[in-house]
């Protein structure tokens, strides 16, 4: 009895490791050959090991274990992946302001350790009461859920990015046009607006302004800008203004026209959105509102009609 018992608990927990190993075996069969990384990559892991302390004893658990083997399970991870995904990756998590430093092996092992840690964690507590093509079913549907949830939580850091540089653009155009007109430098001026605000568009002014001081052109700089947010509006304000640098135009004078356009482009964004929300004040009320007001005007008369229509009936 105690045999057939724990060879019926092992029996599962095989079945899904076999599963799993054929699913990684497969994977890493049709997986594309490793593409060649970059020196400077291989230059940079090679200082993160000399970086490492030789009094490991004043690190908690999880900077002496934890740590290493989720970005050594990354790097293998990455490893099967080509470059060019690795790229994506890499410019998606600069749009979303990298999050918590990331990286794109970072990225990609946390979907991993999500995917596997939400199927097994399924499988293990939630499925041992169902038949075992049920619980594998609803395991690999929660694996997948896991694998989505990072990817959907960048999609949606990207979007309130992209909306906080929107609103913002009109106020910071109107500080850089304050500071060309009082006599700084464009440069000075951006570092200016970094220094009194700090939000995701002023974080892209300090940057540019780094960039600046390490010898980047400043019209490489700026659209460098233009390609990390992807925001039309900022790529617009860029595109001009590049055009106005190479024709020797003044920077206070467009700077003051783009600020007006900008703030133009807020205020109708602003009416669009109020005009939106009859909408969704209609929904409200026909889901909402309407039914709630019918039961407290026709409750009452509900009972009469049903006796009438009885003793009609009668």
């Amino acid at each position: 009895m105690m045999l057939e018992l724990i060879s019926g608990t092992l029996a599962p927990m095989l079945f899904g490791l076999l599963v799993t190993a054929t699913v990684v075996a497969i994977w890493m069969a049709l997986s594309p050959s490793q593409a060649p990384r970059a020196v400077a990559e291989r230059m940079e892991g090679m200082m993160d090991l000399s970086r490492v302390s030789d009094d490991t004893t004043d690190r908690s658990f999880m900077q002496r274990m934890v740590l290493p083997l989720f970005h050594r399970l990354s790097t293998w991870v990455a490893g099967l992946l080509p470059q060019q995904n690795l790229d994506k990756i890499t410019t998606t998590l600069i749009q979303a302001g990298s999050p918590g430093n990331l990286t794109a092996i970072d990225f990609v092992g946390l979907r991993v350790v999500m995917a596997v840690g939400a199927g097994a964690g399924y499988f293990l507590l939630l499925g041992h009461g169902e038949p075992l093509l049920v619980a594998l079913r609803n395991a690999f549907i929660a694996l997948f859920v896991g694998f989505m949830l990072p990817k959907l939580w960048l999609n949606q850091r990207i979007k309130k990015r992209k909306i906080e540089i929107r609103r913002a653009l009109p106020d910071a155009l109107d500080m850089l046009t304050i500071g060309v007109e009082a006599g700084l430098a464009f440069e000075s001026a951006m570092l200016r607006v970094g220094e009194q605000w700090n939000n995701a568009l002023t974080q892209e002014f300090r940057r540019a302004v780094s960039e600046l001081r390490v010898g980047v052109p400043r019209n490489e700089a700026l659209r460098h800008m233009s390609e990390r947010n992807q925001v039309p509006e900022l790529s617009t304000f860029i595109a001009v203004l590049i055009q106005s640098n190479t024709l020797g135009m003044s920077i206070a004078q467009v700077l003051h026209v783009q600020s007006d356009q900008m703030r133009l482009k807020r205020r109708q964004l602003a009416e669009e959105q109020a005009h939106g929300a009859t909408v969704k004040i209609v929904l409200v009320l026909v889901l909402f509102i309407f039914p709630a007001l019918f039961i407290v005007v026709l409750g009452p008369v509900v009972p009469m009609m049903m006796e009438s229509l009885s003793s009609m009936a009668k």
